[in-house]
């Protein structure tokens, strides 16, 4: 396998898509981005690291590192010293190892790079950056916005193309619209001086797979629905460049059908560990005094000791998961530091679910006693991520309390059964690892190995050593 032939004077152009829930029985759906692969590119089996959540994957795509170094365990970050949960935390300041974009500037800094739509990208140093960041108004409401760098340049994007559709990004209505204003917005923003490199986040697939099942007829719709959106992109790009640009196309994570569904902090709090407070707005968990709750986060809960030296309860905790249904692991101790999340942010006690289950945040045993934010759209104040979000119950006028809803979801990671992603490049790459079979072939590729195939394409070492 020959790598893209470049010479010293000119300066690579990559753009990298960043698909989740993209597998490789979907591209006969794709026509486009199969013709993108077929002028001699290569499709590979995509490994994301435990937890594979789009958060961690993310950073471990963007730095070449695993969770005990950059620091993003999951889709939320616990501050224990705070006892402060902050969900789907947005600064670059997050991830505490540098980015790719950074590495390579600091070897090539004519390098020009975009970090389009990427969680934890608020702040970025990328030449181009754009990300939701709505503006929470004292009554309630929101008013939409984008964080962008240029400061500047959502202005233009907001006036050419209007504003950023949070309400198609995530919630009930979510869907394609999203997807096409950050491609959209992409190309706008690099009509002027396009980037080397480029990574663009298209979340599309994701929607119907969680809400009717990734066989679903829906979910095999959106499949065509993002393939004019990638189709639109190419084009575009590939139109105000040379027509060069090396693509790499990453199914982040495989969306698995689900039929059951675990409560790890009903578990908790009927042992007596978790205790909630009461209030006018129903009941609120009381992280301070709870001796163990858990960050419920799709198919894997951080499970966080009041005192982690505690081992009664630390025991107690692992036996109320071990052999429970739905429960494929139980991580503890030398088990996390081989998963690769020992970091001060990880759970003292990690549970994974089997394929066919997901986790739900839901404390409270009456919904009658559920909190006020349960049945709104409100990624910043639950204890965990909630996918019941992509649903509305009109009886209710709010978001559904009904776990059985959910059809699919994703995080768990089986050494011994891995639902791989996908990861496809329109031109052959060169990159050999310890997973090569025996003619040299690359058969599968990490998330933290994506950071050294993008450097070798710049001609510069791999970060971290990765």
């Amino acid at each position: 396998m020959t790598s893209v032939s470049q010479t010293h004077s000119s300066i690579p152009r990559v753009v990298v898509l960043l698909v989740p829930g993209l597998r490789a029985c979907d591209l006969p759906l794709m026509p486009s981005l199969t013709r993108l692969i077929s002028r001699g590119g290569d499709a590979f089996d995509f490994h994301p690291s435990l937890p594979a959540l789009t958060c961690p994957v993310q950073a471990a795509i963007s730095t070449g590192t695993l969770g005990s170094v950059h620091g993003i365990v999951a889709n939320g970050v616990y501050d224990r010293g705070l006892q402060k949960l902050e969900m789907w935390t947005a600064p670059d300041t997050a991830i505490q190892s540098p980015r790719l974009w950074d590495h390579i500037k600091s070897a090539r800094p004519e390098v020009r790079t975009a970090a389009w739509f990427l969680l934890e990208s608020k702040g970025a140093t990328a030449d181009l950056v754009c990300m939701p960041a709505p503006v929470h108004n004292p009554d309630g409401s929101e008013t939409p916005w984008c964080h962008s760098r240029p400061t500047p340049l959502y202005g233009p994007l907001r006036e050419k193309l209007g504003d950023f559709p949070l309400h198609k990004f995530w919630g009930p209505l979510a869907g394609i619209e999203s997807s096409q204003w950050i491609a959209r917005s992409f190309i706008e923003a690099s009509r002027t001086d396009p980037p080397h490199l480029s990574m663009v986040y298209l979340p599309h697939l994701d929607y119907a797979s969680q809400r009717q099942g990734p066989d679903s007829q829906a979910a095999l719709s959106a499949c065509a629905e993002l393939d004019s959106v990638i189709h639109l992109l190419t084009d575009e790009f590939d139109a105000m460049t040379d027509g060069m640009t090396t693509y790499l196309v990453i199914g982040e994570y495989q969306i698995v059908p689900v039929s059951h569904t675990i409560h790890p902090n009903r578990i908790l709090r009927d042992a007596g560990l978790l205790h909630v407070t009461q209030g006018p707005d129903g009941e609120l968990l009381d992280m301070p005094g709870s001796e163990a709750w858990a960050l419920a986060d799709h198919q894997v809960s951080h499970i966080f000791l009041r005192d982690p030296t505690d081992l009664r309860c630390h025991k107690k905790v692992v036996a109320l998961f071990q052999g429970r249904e739905g429960v494929a692991a139980v991580l503890e101790g030398s088990a996390i530091d081989r998963a690769g999340l020992r970091h001060a942010r990880a759970g003292d006690v990690l549970v994974v679910s089997s394929s066919e289950s997901w986790q739900s945040y839901f404390y409270w045993f009456d919904d009658a006693l559920a909190p006020k934010f349960a049945r709104t759209v409100d990624i910043h104040r639950k204890p965990g991520y909630d996918p019941l979000e992509l649903f509305f119950d009109r009886a209710a006028g709010g978001i559904p309390l009904n776990p059985a809803l959910v059809r699919g979801s994703h995080g768990a990671v089986s050494l011994d059964a891995p639902k791989p992603g996908l990861f496809l490049s329109s031109k052959p790459i060169a990159f050999q690892s310890a997973h090569s079979t025996s003619d040299g072939k690359q058969r599968i590729i990490r998330d933290i190995d994506v950071a050294g195939i993008i450097s070798n394409l710049y001609e510069i070492p791999s970060p971290n050593n990765c």
